[in-house]
């Protein structure tokens, strides 16, 4: 599109190239927002977590992104497109000569990591030259791309809680939550850009992951040098190289090649309980044994849902303590990480089956591909953005949809702010009434620059998970009534 950095990047805002003829005449303002609309009925997360935002500003929209050159390359293409003369040519080059090819536009948006329910303002644009009103809209196509960040961010952080949630209740404490969720998504997810951005969200709530881009994109984007970590781990090919009957070489082979530091070996390519009990728990126990909490064995089943029985035997053969909370730990020198077809669900249910056996969730790791990064689209939150407010020759006015066919997709009227209210619930004041010191919404993007930024340290804080988030035995898809009653009065607004 006209914005990308080269034309090459694609043209993600083709669908918008003829609205600015749409208009009604003498429009000069539009003003638009960006929420995760609440849906009534079914199981759904509750609240997001903000995230993303900065990356798309400073990648795709600021500084001088609109040029002679690409206004030509621009007009070009979408005569071939469309086969005829729609493309504003006029409109672009007067933003070119104006703003020396900056969009005028302004951005106030959540900061980044908070915490808000669903049904409320994430972000508003709006144009400060009247001349370019059309640019509000044009640019929605790649700003709703925030479902994405947002989503992952969001499930990631329900895995979280939880995590926390079996952690605390059978440990007593939380040490070692931010490790205890691998992301192993790179593979599964759509391109590089899904891969960095998907990887990046999950990093808001946790340390560890193999998605390499997402950990470039911390470090590039959001001031971060290193925000996840990794172990050596093996793969079926470095095992079944050595031929069936050397699956104990190729075990031993991970133990020599890394006497120090964890590591992560996967033991199902034939028989994991064999592998467990016979190699494992028999012919190499001692070399197990040698190894220390900080050097410790993670054994991988990467198939089926092995986890019950395989700690049972792995019990047998090292055999195990008690904690504090009165669970069962095996040795400091063994651990286990599940990651086959893991999901919000099955972990929740393989930790409740552990703990319901005695064993403490100390014992287990998991690692989580397509479901935390692919298995999601922008209905999973609902996410949307539509215009709210317009003036015509100066004078304002409040503008909405309302589809008889489908209330919940109805829109927010007037300007919009964002305030915490006196009863502690986060909500949005509609129809331009909100108080300016009271709106946790910040100018981020104002006239092609970028007016605020944030570290991923300081999103990381934002999205903390909080005592109720773990004290509750019950994750983020079952809220209380009271929550569900003060939503259904965020979904229609405070007027």
């Amino acid at each position: 599109s006209l914005f990308h950095k080269s034309i090459g990047e694609g043209n993600k805002i083709l669908a918008k190239i003829t609205h600015y003829k749409q208009y009604p005449p003498n429009v000069n303002k539009v003003y638009s927002y960006f929420e995760c609309r609440r849906k009534k009925g079914g199981t759904q997360l509750n609240e997001v977590v903000f995230f993303g935002l900065q990356y798309l500003l400073k990648k795709y929209l600021s500084g001088r992104v609109i040029t002679e050159e690409k206004i030509q390359e621009a007009k070009i293409f979408y005569q071939m497109h469309f086969k005829q003369t729609v493309f504003d040519e006029e409109g672009w080059r007067k933003v070119m000569e104006r703003y020396d090819g900056r969009l005028p536009i302004r951005i106030k948006a959540v900061p980044e990591g908070k915490i808000i329910p669903r049904g409320n303002v994430l972000f508003t644009v709006e144009n400060t030259d009247p001349d370019f009103f059309w640019l509000t809209n044009y640019i929605e196509t790649m700003l709703v791309q925030m479902w994405y960040p947002i989503t992952v961010a969001s499930i990631s952080r329900e895995f979280k809680k939880i995590l926390a949630k079996h952690l605390k209740a059978t440990s007593g404490n939380l040490e070692g939550l931010d490790f205890k969720l691998h992301d192993f998504g790179y593979r599964g997810v759509s391109s590089q850009e899904s891969a960095a951005l998907g990887g990046a969200a999950h990093l808001v709530n946790f340390c560890s992951t193999d998605t390499v881009p997402g950990l470039l994109m911390a470090q590039q984007y959001y001031g971060c040098p290193m925000a996840g970590f990794s172990i050596p781990a093996a793969e079926h090919s470095t095992i079944i190289s050595w031929g069936r009957s050397r699956e104990k070489e190729a075990f031993e082979r991970l133990l020599d090649q890394f006497p120090t530091g964890p590591v992560s070996v996967v033991s199902d390519s034939y028989d994991i309980f064999k592998a467990c009990k016979h190699i494992w728990g028999d012919k190499l126990k001692e070399r197990v044994m040698e190894r220390s909490e900080e050097s410790c064995l993670v054994i991988r089943p990467d198939s089926g849902d092995p986890a019950e029985t395989l700690i049972e035997i792995l019990e047998e053969c090292f055999g195990c303590s008690l904690n504090s909370q009165g669970f069962k730990v095996l040795p400091s020198y063994l651990r286990i990480i599940q990651g086959d077809g893991i999901d919000l669900n099955s972990v929740d249910d393989i930790l409740e089956k552990l703990r319901d056996e005695g064993w403490s969730s100390e014992n287990v790791f998991f690692g989580c591909g397509s479901a935390l990064l692919q298995k999601l689209n922008r209905d999973t939150l609902n996410c949307a953005f539509k215009c709210s407010y317009v003036e015509t020759n100066g004078k304002g006015m409040d503008v909405y949809k309302q589809p008889v066919t489908d209330p919940s997709k109805g829109s927010k009227r007037g300007r919009l702010s964002l305030r915490r209210n006196s009863d502690g619930f986060i909500e949005t004041v509609e129809r331009g009434v909100g108080k300016p010191e009271e709106d946790m919404l910040v100018t981020v993007f104002e006239n092609g620059s970028i007016m605020q930024e944030y570290t991923l340290e300081e999103i990381r804080k934002n999205a903390r998970l909080q005592d109720d988030d773990v004290i509750s035995f019950q994750h983020n898809q079952d809220e209380p009534k009271g929550l569900e009653l003060h939503q259904k009065h965020i979904m229609n607004g405070v007027h």
